[in-house]
């Protein structure tokens, strides 16, 4: 049991990527926070799953495109769960596809807001509360865009690249403190974002051919690195990224 009476907060737990996660750190022992935004039903089948490994869940809702909302988000996740020990930072926005020439500005905000600054402002208040505990860890879900361009995705690409430049920049700033904080950075995962592309079969092997394992990853095997990192076997681990991609990032050139 590598997280036995941990109190974790899973964003985005509602289906694919973090709903694995919660699930994983319930076998494992944690009581879960399951945060969703519009998929409320998603998110009570993922406390359901929680729940059947015999630990505690709360559901929380939060629109973290108003990163105004996120320090309220905070202290009613504290009300619910009594403390926090592990935080995944996994809600998020997919890239929109769109030109770079024709990205309004407000949609350029809106979604560094998801999958930038609400993820950093909730990194602040839970680094903030695991000091005063003597530590804790931190994983926030990035992807291979961090590192990789894709055309009509600056706005993604931006936001993710620099969710990986506040993390090593905390990783420095938190380690005297106890807190670890990584980035776990999938390719191409078989989740609702993605559906629409696996369930062309063009698209599908498009896609297939780009990465040297064949097939896209599932979410359970991103869930497993997301494990591993909040774990005391990772405690020697702070400021990386763990690319779980089939080697996509070999295949195209990324470093």
């Amino acid at each position: 049991m590598k997280l036995q009476d941990k109190i974790a907060w899973v964003t985005g737990a509602d289906s694919g990527i973090g709903q694995a996660v919660a699930a994983t750190f319930a076998r494992e022992g944690a009581d879960v926070l399951v945060h969703y935004h519009r998929d409320e039903e998603g998110a009570r089948a993922t406390a359901s799953q929680v729940r059947a490994a015999g630990r505690r869940a709360e559901i929380l809702q939060a629109d973290f495109s108003n990163p105004s909302k996120t320090q309220a988000f905070f202290e009613q996740a504290f009300e619910k769960m009594g403390g926090l020990h592990v935080l995944v930072n996994n809600a998020g926005a997919g890239s929109s596809r769109q030109n770079s020439l024709e990205i309004p500005p407000d949609e350029f905000s809106w979604m560094l807001n998801i999958n930038l600054v609400s993820p950093w402002l909730l990194c602040q208040a839970a680094a903030r509360h695991m000091q005063s505990e003597g530590g804790g860890a931190i994983i926030n879900i990035t992807s291979v865009h961090e590192e990789i361009s894709l055309p009509g995705s600056a706005s993604y690409d931006a936001a993710k690249a620099g969710l990986r430049s506040v993390t090593r920049t905390l990783a420095l700033e938190l380690a005297p403190r106890g807190i670890r904080i990584n980035n776990v950075a999938p390719g191409m995962i078989a989740t609702p974002m993605t559906q629409d592309r696996l369930k062309d079969p063009a698209q599908a092997r498009e896609s297939a051919a780009q990465i040297p394992l064949g097939r896209p990853g599932d979410p359970q095997e991103v869930a497993n690195v997301v494990l591993f990192l909040a774990s005391d076997e990772a405690s020697y681990v702070t400021g990386s990224s763990y690319f779980v991609d089939g080697g996509l990032m070999r295949n195209i050139g990324g470093t």
